[in-house]
Parts: structure tokens; sequence; C-alpha cells
């Protein structure tokens, strides 16, 4: 019994310093799928305000479909290229149309990207990413990122007060 208690000083001495570096477990924000509805429907309102049929998805922090949508006569090539909009903005924490200069580099070709305009993070408190938007189906990809964005404004205060 003397000897076991020196042990377990020493091992919580050892160990004490990488226990202090930072949690072992960290909570992870996600939208509920209604909040992820929300903003699919928000952006397919806006594009029709336009006269735009377009497809919309809606993806979680690890770029995985919650929510896609495509209007009644948009083109089915807009449910995927809408995904990979939304993974591609998901995995750089950043708006697509950031990245068209990158579109035609090994990063812009690797499979299931898309770096041309119409996909957004969705971030709660301006720098908390916890899902991303991608719309395709609009003349442009500046218009496709309006939809986008017209969708994540129906519950941007929301998020931000749930913070």
């Amino acid at each position: 019994m003397k000897k076991t208690i020196p042990a377990l000083i020493a091992a919580a001495a050892f160990c004490g310093p990488a226990i202090a570096d930072g949690p072992m477990v960290v909570p992870l924000q996600r939208l509920s799928m209604d909040a992820a509805v929300k903003i699919a429907q928000g952006a397919i309102e806006e594009c029709r305000e336009k006269g735009i049929q377009i497809a919309v998805t809606v993806v979680d922090r690890e770029g995985t479909v919650q929510v896609t949508l495509r209007d009644t006569i948009a083109a089915p090539i807009t449910v995927p290229i809408s995904k990979m909009k939304a993974f591609t903005a998901v995995n750089f924490n950043a708006a697509t149309s950031a990245m068209t200069d990158r579109a035609d580099t090994p990063i812009g070709r690797v499979e299931g990207l898309v770096m041309s305009a119409g996909g957004v993070p969705v971030l709660v408190g301006g720098s908390s990413l916890v899902a991303g938007v991608g719309v395709s189906g609009a003349p442009s990809g500046e218009t496709d990122e309006e939809c986008a964005l017209a969708g994540i404004a129906e519950i941007q205060d929301d998020l931000d007060m749930a913070m």
C-alpha cells in the first residue's frame, strides 16, 4: 500500500500536464434538421423570387448531407453540384466563391470538390462552423450564392442567439 501511493502520485504528476493541455472531449454544435430545412426552403424561395429553379443541399460540419431539395423543374445535375459546393464550403470553412482561383490547381481537381460560387459555410457567432449550404441551378454562381445566403439569413439571428 505504501508503494502504491507514491506510484499514483508520480503517475498523476507525469500525466497531469497532458490532461491540463486541453479537454479530452469537446462539445460539438450541429444544426437541427428543422434548421437545415428552413435554410434549404429559404434558398429555394429566394431563387424562385428571381424566377430561377435550383437545388440546394445543406450538409453538417463534416460534409454529410442533412437536407437536399430540388425545385420542380431544376435540372437533375443541380443536385450533385449543390452537394459538392456545400461539401467544399465546410471543408475549407469558406465561401466557394473565394476559391475560384484554385479551381485549376491540384486541390481544385480533387473529386467531390467544386470551387465555383454557390457554396457557403453556416457560422454561429461569426466563427463557429456548424454546416454548409450549396446551391446550383442559377445562371451564375453569384446568384447561387445569393440564394444560399438568403437561406442562411432565415435562421442566422436564431443561430447567433443560441450561442
